[in-house]
């Protein structure tokens, strides 16, 4: 008999996909696509776009309401799929981003991506944060299995929830493959584009406590005071979480004419700014991954990464690594950067080969072996 899987998609929403929602959108369009014979049914919280219907195996299933507030999880978990898993008895319900309905005793697989709430609650918002830390630890105890991004987040949640280390099974993040290395000719454009012409060190992601932008802006401060080159720092991402301090800290800039604000980019253009880029500033001091960092790596620019969390294991060798505490470690690489040729020109091989670790075709691979491993153990059980 066929296998029956449901799968929280509410992320899918065009124009509008984030860490979570591409990991979701890249291994589905894979597993749904390589499993003809399972019967999927897809949960969206609004009428899906018909670019998510990856093959003729998805049934949509759209349960309201809207799920984007703390309130608004709650009646969607425990109401909305709780009824539909109650009706459909799927095999599984799959959930990639973490979320369980509790009052449901389908055997479900949860992708829990890291644990920042745990470590650094303040940085989200009040109601957020409560309904995080009181229903995650209870999701990862009803989970029939998890899946998580790193070995770092593996342990992590092992730590903190007290699941055993073999119930969680690790699925690294893939890169789109559009994110190459592009010509001479295109990189000039678009740095005239985009910064003026000059070169300049990037930020990819949510303007988010944790993406540590407040250290960001002091360092890059410190590095144009110490520096005669005139490289800009480029920041893209969506002022969602733009707090107080990251406002100040910028506002506090004696060099802030030379940041450029490019909010949200499409894939093609992020791909473009990546790849003209002298070098990338991720330096969170939390990550489950870190995507940019591999994003880089396959264009050929090298890196600056914070040294905690899962960055070290996602950058191997291949980056600069600094306290993302230290304003001036960062500001250190961001001038040993700009100033050592030959190191550059190393990160950016090793950056390139380390790539190749990284790929979705591997992570759907891997997410449909933990997909399986979690239908088995529930048959056995």
């Amino acid at each position: 008999m066929a296998l029956t899987i449901a799968v929280n998609t509410r992320l899918l929403i065009k124009n509008k996909l984030e860490g979570i929602g591409w990991f979701t959108y890249e291994n589905l369009k894979r597993i749904v696509r390589n499993h003809p014979e399972v019967n999927f049914y897809f949960f969206f919280d609004r009428q899906p776009d018909a670019e998510f219907i990856f093959a003729e195996n998805i049934t949509p299933v759209v349960l309201q309401p809207p799920a984007r507030h703390p309130f608004l999880f709650i009646i969607w978990f425990e109401w909305s799929v709780n009824r539909a898993l109650k009706r459909l008895k799927p095999d599984l319900f799959l959930s990639p981003d973490g979320y369980l309905s509790l009052l449901n005793n389908t055997p479900d697989l949860a992708v829990m991506h890291d644990l920042n709430f745990e470590h650094f609650p303040k940085d989200l918002p009040f109601l957020v944060r409560k309904y995080y830390r009181w229903f995650f630890p209870r999701f990862a105890q009803k989970a029939s299995r998890i899946a998580t991004v790193s070995t770092f987040s593996k342990n992590d949640i092992a730590s903190q929830y007290g699941v055993a280390l073999k119930d969680i099974d690790v699925v690294y993040n893939g890169v789109n493959e559009r994110f190459m290395p592009i010509p001479f000719a295109e990189i000039e454009e678009t740095k005239g584009q985009y910064a003026s012409g000059s070169d300049y060190f990037l930020f990819v992601g949510s303007l988010h406590p944790r993406k540590n932008l407040v250290r960001l802006f002091k360092a890059f401060d410190l590095f144009c005071a110490e520096s005669d080159q005139k490289i800009k720092l480029m920041v893209v991402g969506e002022k969602k979480w733009w707090t107080a301090p990251i406002r100040d800290a910028f506002e506090g800039m004696k060099y802030q004419q030379e940041v450029v604000f490019c909010g949200r980019l499409n894939a093609e253009q992020l791909h473009k700014v990546t790849a003209s880029a002298f070098a990338i500033t991720y330096v969170s001091y939390f990550e489950g991954f870190g995507i940019p960092i591999v994003e880089a790596f396959r264009c050929g620019v090298p890196v600056i990464t914070a040294n905690v969390t899962s960055m070290p294991e996602v950058a191997g060798d291949a980056a600069l690594l600094v306290d993302p505490f230290s304003e001036q470690s960062i500001a250190e690489a961001m001038l040993e950067m700009a100033t050592n040729s030959e190191k550059r020109a190393q990160l950016i091989e090793k950056g390139l080969k380390r790539a190749k670790l990284f790929s979705w075709d591997k992570a759907a691979q891997k997410l449909w072996e933990s997909i399986l491993t979690t239908i088995d153990q529930s048959t056995e059980n």
